[in-house]
């Protein structure tokens, strides 16, 4: 036999009473009454009381007697569960997919229109009291089935390098909670934003995961990270690694697959952001080993600084990062960086061309000749010939080779023992082709065109070295002459590479040396040309 302890008293109705002896007095049994709805009352309210000896929790993550959403999410295997009983308000708030999956449209419930009925009752009962009529008022609306929504985790059609998804599981409607029957479990076909998301997260690849970080357990990681999602919704800071950045990279970039899924991305990446930033100067140098990387993660998590800091990377260091970035990133973010590219290409063209017509001047202002004056037109020919050697890609040894092979057939053409290697070589399957020539660093020849130390480049020696070419010039004075032209020429280039020194990274170069990183950092992205809607 249920005890009527265990009913829920409704507001305004009289609680139920025990069976009691029927002597007992009209006034002890009314006292009796009151002292039943006050401890029912403490129940209700979590304060609790002496004759209660079980307070239902009422917080994240059981919201017992306020929460209408219950979601389950376990494991692969089964043997761990986390259960949350949380609020339809603040998840459809926080997600576009607790927001589509939750509409009454959707959940097929019809809004009662029994408080409808009752206001016309009362209207047309003009003689009943108020109180009366309050009274029948609140217990219609106690009486009037709450809603709730459940969903699990769906292991069974997941794929094996697929997240799984929660979908709804149907209840039998009650008095107390859950609604009626459905055969729907994703979100309505109307949710534009909820599949738009779902499309780019298969493109985005957001489910990889290294096996060096695999859990012991095949879905735990699922779980935390499905815990920190809901944490964070109700504004509680997610539980991530604070020492190891590696690990709180890949904790990181698993929650926000994880609310690109759910359409959470704007509450998630905030707090991505902040906990990211947190590492400091470890963070940028992490950024720069890992450009691509964090360009992705910076992206989904809308943080303009790591998003910011990553391109200016990948755009200086293009087009090495092309392969790690082509069909997994949107394509409005692959036209950013081909234009940043292209605005950096043209920078340095206008650079280049003012090098290249960098001169110097004689005593009466006319420009330098072998005429006039022999040894600065030397000095300015030396210059032109390093700006020339050291920002030109090397010639190819295969192209070196085939010249040679060529040159050498050409020369024997009625050689019979060239004429069968001609063939054999026609037989034979071709060689695969060589790798590539990597770019110049012409990052490091601007930094060191921009330096301010004179022996940075063309230094003491070399000058000396060139000199001794012609016996006949070298002599200390010329040395020291040629020297003092060669610093002129260097000013001027000083002056002009100035607009491509600028770093606009957060990462301090100072600590890689006078050639940094050996790609340049000047890129600039504007707030205006992020590629997301603020």
């Amino acid at each position: 036999m249920v005890s009527h302890h265990h009913l829920p008293s409704y507001s305004g109705l009289p609680p139920l009473a025990p069976s009691a002896p029927p002597a007992v007095p009209r006034a002890a049994s009314v006292t009796s009454g009151r002292s039943q709805t006050r401890r029912h009352r403490h129940a209700r309210t979590h304060h609790g009381g002496s004759g209660s000896t079980y307070t239902p929790q009422n917080e994240f993550p059981v919201f017992s007697h306020t929460g209408d959403v219950e979601i389950i999410v376990t494991s692969s295997s089964g043997r761990r569960e986390n259960r949350y009983l949380l609020h339809r308000l603040i998840l459809s708030q926080c997600s576009g997919f607790f927001q589509a999956g939750t509409r009454a449209e959707w959940s097929g419930q019809q809004p009662s229109n029994a408080l409808a009925r009752i206001n016309e009752n009362e209207s047309v009962t003009a003689g009943s009291s108020s109180r009366a009529s309050s009274l029948e008022r609140r217990s219609s609306q106690d009486m009037q089935p709450k809603q709730r929504w459940k969903y699990v985790l769906d292991w069974q059609h997941a794929r094996d390098d697929a997240m799984p998804m929660l979908v709804r599981q149907d209840e039998p409607p009650s008095l107390f909670g859950g609604g009626p029957p459905s055969s729907r479990t994703q979100p309505p076909v109307s949710n534009e934003g909820f599949f738009r998301n779902m499309t780019n997260f298969s493109a985005l690849n957001l489910n990889e995961r290294t096996q060096a970080s695999a859990p012991a357990e095949s879905g735990d990681e699922v779980l935390k990270d499905h815990d920190n999602l809901f944490r964070i919704m109700y504004n509680y800071a997610p539980i991530l690694d604070s020492i190891n950045i590696a690990t709180a990279y890949t904790e990181c970039k698993a929650l926000l697959h994880l609310a690109d899924m759910y359409d959470a991305l704007e509450i998630v990446g905030s707090r991505v952001d902040h906990h990211l930033l947190r590492f400091g100067a470890r963070l940028f140098k992490q950024i720069a080993k890992y450009p691509p990387s964090y360009l992705k993660l910076g992206y989904l998590a809308r943080s303009r600084t790591l998003f910011t800091e990553a391109l200016i990377h990948v755009v200086g260091q293009w087009p090495l990062a092309a392969p790690q970035l082509r069909g997994q990133m949107e394509a409005v973010v692959m036209d950013l960086i081909e234009d940043k590219v292209d605005e950096l290409h043209e920078q340095q063209e206008k650079v280049e061309f003012k090098l290249w017509r960098l001169t110097l001047t004689t005593s009466r202002g006319e420009r330098v000749t072998p005429a006039n004056d022999y040894l600065a037109w030397l000095a300015m020919s030396l210059f032109r010939q390093w700006v020339a050697e050291n920002t030109t890609p090397p010639v190819s040894p295969a192209t070196k080779d085939s010249a040679r092979q060529g040159s050498s057939i050409a020369a024997r053409p009625n050689s019979r023992s060239s004429s069968s290697n001609h063939i054999a070589s026609q037989r034979a399957p071709p060689p695969p082709p060589p790798p590539a020539p990597s770019p110049p660093s012409q990052g490091k020849v601007y930094r060191l065109l921009g330096s301010s130390d004179p022996q940075a480049y063309l230094n003491h020696d070399e000058l000396k070295r060139f000199l001794k070419l012609q016996p006949e010039l070298y002599t200390r004075d010329n040395l020291r002459r040629f020297e003092r032209r060669m610093d002129e020429i260097k000013n001027q280039a000083r002056e002009v590479v100035k607009p491509l020194m600028w770093n606009l990274l957060e990462l301090d170069l100072s600590t890689f040396g006078s050639a940094g990183l050996g790609y340049l950092t000047c890129v600039r992205l504007e707030q205006s040309e992020l590629p997301w809607d603020d």
